[in-house]
C-alpha cells in the first residue's frame, strides 16, 4: 500500500490552502510554538543531551535553538537525500541521529542513514533493496516486493528498526547493513465507510492492509508499532502492536490479536503516521487526520485536522491533547521533562509545537 500519497498534491492543498480557513476551533490546553518556517516538517527527536532535532522536507535535518536571543533558530547539523515527505529521524544514546529517507524508485528513497556529530553522514542500507528479497506473503496491494520505509526508531546498541508501509512490516538494521525482519502484519477486514456513487455500499466488508507507519521502543522494552490502514481507510480500524523484544519472524493477526510474539496493545485509532514512548508506560500516537487520510486526501472540510493521543498503561486510558490545534501533523517525541513536541504540517510551511 503506498498510502496514496502519489497524489500528495491534493494533500499539499489541504494542508496550507483553502481548508486551511475552514480549520474548526481549537479546543484544549493550547499549543506553544518552539520552531516555525520550517519545510515539511516531520521527523523529530530529542538527543541524550536534552536537544531537539528537527528534519524538513528537502531532507534538512536540524537542531532547535531552545533558549537564548536566538530560541526557535535552527541550526543544521546534516541532510539526506530530498523526497517528498522529510525523513523520520531518532537519536540513539550516543547522540546519533538516525534518519531514513521515505519512498521508492528516486535516488536517494528507502534508505537508512546514520549521521554521527563531527563525522558526518554514513549509509547503513537499502530498504527497498532488501524488501524485494522478502516479500510481504499477505500482500493485497501492488507488488509483494515493494517498500515505503517509513518510521525508525534507534536502538542503544547501535542498530536501528525500521517501520516499512508497503512492506507492513518491521525490520532490524544494525549498522553493518544487516537487516532482518522482525514482525509482519495481517491485514484486517474493515467495514466501507461512504465512499460515494462509485464505492460499494457503505458497511461492505473489505480487506485493508496495514501499512506500518511508525515504531517506538516503550519503557518496558517492547517494541510498538502503529498502522495508518490501507484503502478504504476505515476510521477507527487503526492498531497499535506490541512485540516481544528479539523477535524475529513474529506474525501480528488481527484475528488473533493476543497470541503469540506480536500482541495488539490498542484500537480504534484512525490513520497512525507516528508513535512515541512516555513515562509510565505511556505511548503517544499522532493521527493524520481524525476522519482519515482518504478524505484529507479527497479534500474534505475539516479532514485536516489531525490529534495526539496519549494512551496510558492500560490502553483504554487514553486522552487527546491540543485537540482541534494538530493541522496534518506527522511527527512526535515526548520531552525529557514532560510535554510532547509536535512536526505539523506534513507539507508546506511549518513548526514544532510543544503540547502539555
Amino acid at each position: 500500500m503506498n498510502m496514496r500519497f502519489k497524489v500528495r498534491a491534493a494533500c499539499a492543498v489541504v494542508a496550507v490552502g483553502a481548508l486551511v480557513a475552514a480549520t474548526p476551533a481549537a479546543t484544549g490546553a493550547p499549543a506553544r510554538d518552539v520552531a516555525s518556517g520550517l519545510n515539511g516538517p516531520r521527523g523529530v527527536a530529542i538527543g541524550p543531551s536534552g536537544e531537539l532535532v528537527v528534519a524538513e522536507s528537502k531532507g534538512k535535518i536540524s537542531r532547535v535553538v531552545r533558549g537564548g536571543p536566538n530560541a526557535g533558530k535552527t541550526v543544521k547539523i546534516g541532510k539526506v537525500p530530498e523526497n517528498f515527505l522529510a525523513p523520520a529521524i531518532d537519536i540513539n544514546n550516543k547522540g546519533q541521529v538516525f534518519a531514513l529517507t521515505v519512498g521508492s524508485g528516486v535516488e536517494g528513497s528507502g534508505t537508512l542513514y546514520r549521521i554521527t556529530p563531527g563525522q558526518g553522514r554514513e549509509r547503513i542500507a537499502n530498504i527497498r533493496k532488501y524488501q524485494r528479497s522478502d516479500p510481504d506473503p499477505f500482500n493485497l496491494e501492488s507488488r509483494p516486493t515493494t517498500s515505503n520505509a517509513y518510521g525508525v526508531a534507534a536502538l542503544n546498541d547501535g542498530s536501528a528498526l525500521v517501520a516499512d508501509a508497503e512492506g507492513n512490516d518491521l525490520l532490524r538494521v544494525w549498522p553493518s547493513g544487516r537487516i532482518i525482519t522482525v514482525a509482519r502484519v495481517k491485514p484486517r477486514t474493515v467495514a466501507s465507510p461512504d465512499l460515494g456513487p462509485e464505492g460499494p455500499p457503505e458497511g461492505t466488508p473489505m480487506p485493508a492492509e496495514a501499512v506500518i507507519t511508525s515504531v517506538t521502543v516503550g519503557s518496558d522494552g517492547s517494541y510498538y508499532i502503529g498502522e495508518l490502514r490501507g484503502f478504504p481507510a476505515t476510521p477507527g480500524t487503526s492498531q497499535i502492536w506490541r512485540i516481544k523484544p528479539g523477535s524475529r519472524n513474529a506474525v501480528c493477526r488481527p484475528s488473533k490479536p493476543n497470541k503469540g510474539d506480536c500482541k495488539r496493545h490498542a484500537d480504534g485509532l484512525t490513520s497512525v503516521v507516528d508513535l512515541a514512548a512516555g513515562p509510565g508506560g505511556s505511548v503517544y500516537a499522532v493521527e493524520l487526520s481524525k476522519v482519515s487520510w482518504l478524505m484529507a486526501e479527497s479534500g474534505a472540510p475539516g479532514a485536516e485536522i489531525g490529534s495526539l493521543i496519549r494512551i496510558g498503561r492500560d490502553p483504554v486510558a487514553r486522552r487527546e491533547l491540543a485537540e482541534g490545534q494538530l493541522v496534518l501533523p506527522g511527527g512526535v517525541e515526548i520531552g525529557r521533562r514532560g510535554g510532547a513536541f509536535v512536526t505539523t504540517p506534513v507539507f508546506g510551511p511549518g513548526k514544532v509545537m510543544r503540547v502539555q
